[in-house]
């Protein structure tokens, strides 16, 4: 058997081929190949590493017959087709934690910078003009730090916050308040830390759920004052709103390092005195961009070498009989945990998954595996994969228990998942009805049937007359269409669960109208 080769078609640190070299694997760089070219050339290797610029399409990958693994030296993986590679049991790899470091370091300098009012002295120094008293600044010592988002790159912001004597804040429902002790920081609610900071910092990953997490309403609990980074993702911040919070005097600075859109031409932030900026140079170091090298050279040397597959984004590579078997309840379980994570209030303490039924003779790993990677990819899509959730669950002090019950349930096959969070429980249950209609069929105990795909409305209201009319009342007036509804209650005149798979995601108004009723305990978006 031959070596086998692994073709390399954008920048890649030298030390990175040389590690490659050594595992006696044939190296090709051929620097960003016209697409034509790379589908011709494909087909004679085992891995294809790349950065963001090449397009990996489902024509290469089919090209790519002897494909094993695909490396993404970086984070996002948009210019991979993923699910060409699962379908034809490829491995989709990336390096998520290589910038960790650079991008904290980074943080802290926009932190340093806005409290000394740094680029505004150099400029106005080169200006010609000496306006000391002018450009007074203030100190981080005893100052509150509120980090939204303590995965790695927060914490290390957060060492290095503390060893300025700052008092550092957190909010993340996906990381224990047991872990928050541990890194000796206070877990607080969203708002809490809001009108608590004096300085805040975004860490987490732009979806749903996170767009515009920052707007107009948010900038209105912040203390007068605050100092606000976002070297995360644009988009976090209603940029609109971030203007008319800095004109007002609400934010005295603002530093980002990602905008909306990029390049940020005609931006009215960069008119400001208060913005300072910089063109996305979160993982824009030298150290960086070596470091995302080799350790995707080791991943896919160890892969190639030794089949352990670190930080695959798609599922484990298994045989195409396999897949079909498995693969269905994968994307259930998957769903089940993209459903909690997106209704657990509070700190995520515990989560207890039970399979019952046929699905037992299954790889039931695996599905606690999706359960997780859905629950914690709400916040942080980029980073948790099907191999490494359990491990990010366990290094956010999340304790996960895994049950199989020869209990006969009302499904032949059943996966159940309870979450503890904030003191309080929320259940779910998913099954297949068939081979490949997934389905939700319980929701805290009440029975329902959901299809988990697209927006989902999930209400909690009074078992009483008005109830679904006032809902459909006020979707009707916003122009969204109801696809399907299902209503599960446990006992008449009590409380229902009523969830509407609707055809568009609705805002925060249309949300506001359907809790203003006395008989809607709840009411909540989701995005599967």
């Amino acid at each position: 058997m031959g070596k086998q080769k692994i073709l390399i078609t954008e920048p890649f640190a030298q030390e990175a081929v040389n590690l490659l070299l050594e595992g006696n694997l044939d190296v090709v760089v051929n620097i960003e190949p016209a697409q034509e070219e790379l589908v011709k050339i494909i087909e004679g290797f085992d891995s294809l590493i790349v950065r963001s610029k090449t397009d990996v399409n489902g024509d290469v990958i089919r090209a790519g017959k002897k494909l094993s693994i695909i490396g993404r030296a970086g984070v996002g993986v948009d210019n991979i087709d993923v699910e060409a590679a699962t379908r034809q049991g490829v491995i989709v790899m990336n390096a998520p934690d290589a910038n960790t470091v650079s991008t904290a370091e980074l943080a802290m300098l926009f932190i340093m910078a806005l409290s000394r009012n740094f680029y505004r002295a150099v400029h106005s120094l080169r200006s010609g003009k000496w306006e000391k008293s002018k450009l007074k600044g203030r100190e981080l010592y005893q100052k509150t730090l509120g980090i939204v988002g303590l995965g790695r790159i927060g914490s290390e912001v957060a060492k290095r916050a503390q060893s300025f004597g700052m008092e550092v804040v957190a909010f993340d429902p996906f990381v224990s308040l047991s872990r928050g002790k541990q890194l000796n920081v206070e877990m607080l609610p969203f708002e809490e830390l809001l009108k608590r900071a004096d300085y805040i910092t975004l860490h987490l990953s732009l979806t749903d759920e996170s767009y515009h997490l920052i707007g107009e309403e948010e900038f209105g609990k912040m203390k007068p004052g605050v100092r606000i980074v976002n070297c995360a993702r644009g988009g976090i911040i209603d940029e609109q709103a971030l203007y008319k919070a800095v004109k007002e005097n609400v934010v005295a600075g603002c530093g980002l390092d990602v905008f909306e859109k990029e390049p940020p031409i005609d931006n009215p932030l960069l008119e400001l005195d208060e913005v300072i900026a910089s063109p996305h140079l979160g993982a824009s170091t030298q150290e960086a961009q070596k470091n995302v090298s080799l350790q995707m050279a080791r991943q896919v040397k160890k892969g190639l070498l030794e089949g352990v597959m670190d930080n695959a984004v798609n599922y484990p590579r298994m045989n195409p009989e396999e897949l079909s078997r498995v693969g269905p309840y994968v994307e259930i379980a998957e769903k089940l945990g993209m459903y909690q994570g997106q209704v657990a209030e509070g700190n995520i303490e515990g989560i207890e998954i039970t399979c019952t039924g046929e699905i037992m003779n299954y790889q039931t790993n695996l599905l606690t595996a999706a359960f997780l990677k859905g629950l914690l990819g709400c916040m942080l899509p980029e980073s948790v994969n099907y191999i490494n959730s359990q491990v990010v669950a366990k290094e956010r002090g999340i304790k996960v228990t895994e049950k199989s019950s020869s209990q006969v349930e009302d499904f032949p096959s059943l996966i159940k998942a309870e979450v503890s969070a904030g003191g309080g429980k929320n259940s779910i249950a998913g099954t297949l009805f068939g081979r490949n209609d997934p389905r939700i069929v319980r929701i805290d105990g009440y029975h329902v049937d959901v299809s988990p795909s697209g927006y989902l409305l999930s209400c909690v209201n009074s078992d009483k007359p008005g109830a679904v009319a006032h809902i459909s009342s006020v979707l009707n007036e916003a122009g969204v269409n109801i696809a399907n509804m299902t209503v599960g209650r446990k006992e008449a005149g009590g409380r229902a669960v009523t969830v509407l798979n609707i055809d568009s995601r609705v805002d925060r108004e249309v949300l506001s109208k359907i809790r203003d009723n006395p008989v809607i305990v709840k009411a909540l978006l989701i995005k599967l």
